[in-house]
């Protein structure tokens, strides 16, 4: 039975994750309730008093893919060097804050300038949502140990589906408000209420234990080995984490050689880049895969499939819910059958449920056999199953954990943002897409899916059961570190030189 308890240590990690998992909540609540909205008519006719209803196709690809506009600046320009200078903690702090006035401006949206409102806000959302959820999975990584890493930064992803859920579920509960008074603040409400997460979020941050790497890092020894004591449970036994703090120290201060690594390190650096280009290819194919068309268009494409706008938004719940439980489920597994696997599990999972859904409309057009409809119901729920189990959490965990300590936070970065392109193209061209070839769009995420499992066959590495200080062992050792080591040989020389001289003198 005491097996079956975790130890103080365990929970206390447990416990940062998961209420750092708020703040990924946060990050998918903005995201799903967007979905909600597009088919509720108060907000659909606020929007509409701006273009025909004609171009609405158009109109919600700009709305959705404008997001991540504002995501790729925050990765490219700010999450980085934010998460470096006031540590992880406060990069999420202040992310949660700059979503709030994203999510105000979207809510306040009314009368002529509701188009724009909503694009400015969606922008200053994306760009929140950019420091939350790189923050979070990094702090995630940092304090946790080498073999449980996988399963705490899947917390991050829980958080993220959790947030989705509510967020149709939020919709579906407001659908039902259709009264005038209704129409104009149901889906006003539904926006605002991301707020309470938020503001719980925000005062909590403050009193989490920063991660031992950022503040040794920044110099700080006796508080970062004050924190890693925290996080081991090791108050009554300090000898525990001696082994732990001398490899993260050495670790830091072999990096440290270089006393500031910029970003083009990342591309000049031949074993960098080879980190830094898997991990981008990853978190692009993860939204390319299909998975930003299913978070934003799930209720359209439940009604596509003769679905009821009542019965979409309610499977659209379900679906969500149901991603939790998957979630979880990886979060027990990732550790144990790596990250490598489980994303060829995933991509090959979602390559069936995407050619189904592609087929089956093509073979009874028009909703002509109610099985089949309902058929590529189902595909939609594996689609997710295979989402869930791979590219969803696992991009984040694979990026998190390949870099170096000193450019981790502006490698993840960067990754992050391939992602937000991906998310850019797939959030304009779906719905276009859909209107113009129907089912035959998703062949093209059937084809990106097969190539998915070709490339991560072939070029990823696996990486679970290594520590962060490990990685060079499977992605090559940087050259960072010689050239500093030449440049002190180089120092240590010309002392050497200086203090014969002066004997002579």
């Amino acid at each position: 039975m005491a097996a079956f308890i975790p130890t103080k240590a365990t929970a206390r990690l447990a416990t940062l994750s998961l209420f750092c998992g708020l703040g990924s909540f946060l990050w998918g609540y903005n995201i799903g309730i967007l979905a909600t909205i597009f088919v509720n008519p108060g907000f659909i006719k606020a929007l509409h008093s701006v273009k025909p209803a004609s171009k609405w196709a158009s109109q919600k690809g700009l709305i959705t893919a404008i997001y991540y506009l504002g995501t790729w600046i925050g990765y490219v320009f700010l999450s980085g060097p934010l998460a470096d200078r006031v540590g992880r903690r406060y990069s999420a702090f202040t992310g949660a804050v700059v979503t709030c006035v994203g999510a105000a401006v979207m809510t306040g949206a009314h009368g002529k300038d509701a188009y724009a409102m909503m694009i400015i806000g969606r922008i200053i959302s994306g760009l929140g949502n950019a420091l939350i959820s790189t923050a979070v999975p990094l702090y995630q990584s940092e304090i946790a140990p080498a073999k449980k890493r996988g399963g705490l930064v899947v917390m991050n992803h829980i958080g993220m589906v959790t947030g989705l859920a509510a967020a149709f579920w939020a919709g579906y509960a407001y659908s039902h408000w259709t009264s005038k008074l209704g129409n104009y603040e149901g889906w006003r409400e539904s926006v605002a209420l991301q707020f309470i997460p938020a503001l719980i979020f925000i005062v909590g941050l403050p009193f989490l234990p920063e991660t031992p790497r950022w503040l040794l890092e920044k110099g700080h020894t006796d508080a970062a080995y004050k924190s890693l004591t925290y996080l081991r449970a090791a108050e009554n036994n300090p000898a525990a984490i001696e082994e732990e703090f001398t490899e993260i120290k050495d670790s830091i201060e072999t990096n440290k050689l270089v006393k500031e690594v910029a970003w083009y390190e990342l591309f000049t650096d031949p074993f960098l880049f080879g980190r830094l280009w898997k991990g981008a290819l990853l978190q692009f194919m993860a939204q390319m895969c299909g998975a930003t068309a299913i978070k934003y268009y799930l209720p359209t494409v439940f009604i596509a499939l003769g679905l009821s706008k009542d019965l979409s938004l309610m499977a659209s719940g379900i679906e969500s819910t149901l991603k939790i439980g998957l979630t979880i489920m990886e979060m027990f597994i990732i550790d144990k059958i790596g990250r490598r696997n489980s994303l060829l599990i995933g991509a090959v999972v979602m390559a069936v449920a995407m050619v189904v859904n592609g087929a089956l409309p093509l073979a009874y057009p028009h909703n002509s056999n109610h099985a089949s409809d309902y058929a590529c119901i189902v595909f939609i729920f594996f689609f997710s199953f295979g989402y869930s189990v791979g590219f969803g959490p696992n991009a984040w965990v694979y990026g998190t954990e390949i870099f170096p300590t000193q450019i981790r936070a502006k490698g993840i970065s960067i990754c992050a943002s391939a992602g937000a392109i991906g998310s850019i193209v797939v959030g304009q061209f779906f719905p276009v897409a859909i209107n113009n070839i129907g089912s035959k769009t998703y062949f093209i995420f059937f084809a990106i899916n097969v190539a998915c499992v070709v490339i991560l066959a072939t070029l990823y590495p696996e990486t679970k059961g290594k520590t962060l200080e490990e990685m060079d062992t499977i992605f090559g050792k940087s050259n960072l570190e010689d050239h500093e080591t030449h440049d002190h040989e180089h120092e240590h020389v010309a002392d050497e030189e200086q203090v014969v001289h002066q004997g002579k003198l």
